[in-house]
């Protein structure tokens, strides 16, 4: 008898546990269904407000680099791409990135990584032709590697640019710089054949006649400094042309008719004390040759 309610006993026990821990359980199990739904109404919202929060992001950049955080706002842009690259706003946020590290950090090479991304991603954006303009600047100006900058103004000039004169300048001046002269003389002819009523007109025709004197060809850069005289004599450069010319003819040993040139002038030129000794130079060679004769 004794052995009997032991064992209810222990039965009624062992139900009060299982009972128990089935609670146990069901809360649990509630909590994690709660937390679940939490998470998904949470992700839900973000997902549905994501743009909104994004174009926060992109206010607060500007706003940083209006107030001169240049490195803050340049990690936010940056970020905005990086995590973000389908955002309208993307491409805007990696050109500025590229802006801030080329004209405020001097990350020229970061800059340069940031500007070929948007020409790489965003083919079809305005931006495109912005950043590879900036290349080229980058490579010209700031790096001075005319090889790559001369490759980056010609993809510009082949896919139409705005400008055009000034871009195929930047080609024909980089060749110049790398003393290929033959080269700069041709895409300054260029530039002038096909951009007749632009403004560097005058200082391109100028440039020919000098890489022409470089190249050897006294003659052919004779001609083209008169004709800088000739089609501009109101420029900056008809001046400097006569004063090449001086230059050719006397190598070409035509004293008298250079050191008219150069006497004709003074007051014109803008360096006298330059003017003053290459006009006793040509005197002092007259000199010596007419005691010679």
């Amino acid at each position: 008898m004794e052995i009997q309610k032991l064992k209810k006993k222990l039965l009624m026990e062992e139900l009060r546990h299982r009972r128990k821990r089935s609670r146990s359980r069901r809360w649990l199990l509630i909590g994690i269904a709660l937390l679940l739904g939490a998470a998904v109404a949470g992700g839900g919202y973000y997902l549905y407000n994501l743009e909104a929060i994004l174009e926060g992001d992109f206010a607060r950049a500007e706003q940083l680099l209006e107030q001169g955080n240049h490195e803050e706002a340049e990690r936010l842009f940056e970020k905005l791409y990086r995590h973000h690259p389908d955002f309208y706003l993307a491409e805007r946020a990696l050109f500025q990135s590229g802006e801030i590290r080329n004209l405020y950090l001097k990350k020229y090479h970061e800059a340069l990584l940031a500007y070929l991304l948007v020409e790489k991603d965003y083919p079809d954006s305005p931006l495109a032709k912005k950043s590879l303009q900036q290349v080229a600047d980058i490579y010209k100006h700031r790096l001075r590697d005319y090889p790559r900058a001369i490759i980056a103004y010609q993809k510009l000039l082949d896919n139409g640019v705005e400008a055009g004169d000034q871009v195929q300048y930047e080609v024909a001046d980089s060749y110049f710089r790398l003393n290929n002269f033959e080269q700069a003389r041709i895409e300054f002819e260029s530039l002038l054949k096909s951009y007749p009523e632009s403004g560097l007109s005058a200082e391109a025709q100028y440039r020919v006649a000098v890489a022409t004197s470089l190249e050897g060809d006294l003659k052919k850069a004779a001609e083209a400094f008169r004709l800088v005289n000739e089609k501009w004599p109101d420029s900056s450069y008809a001046v400097e042309a006569r004063f090449g010319l001086a230059g050719v003819l006397e190598e070409r040993e035509e004293l008298k008719a250079s050191l008219e040139i150069l006497q004709g002038l003074r007051g014109v030129y803008p360096s006298p004390e330059v003017l003053e000794k290459r006009i006793t130079q040509v005197e002092e060679r007259i000199k010596k040759k007419q005691k010679a004769i």
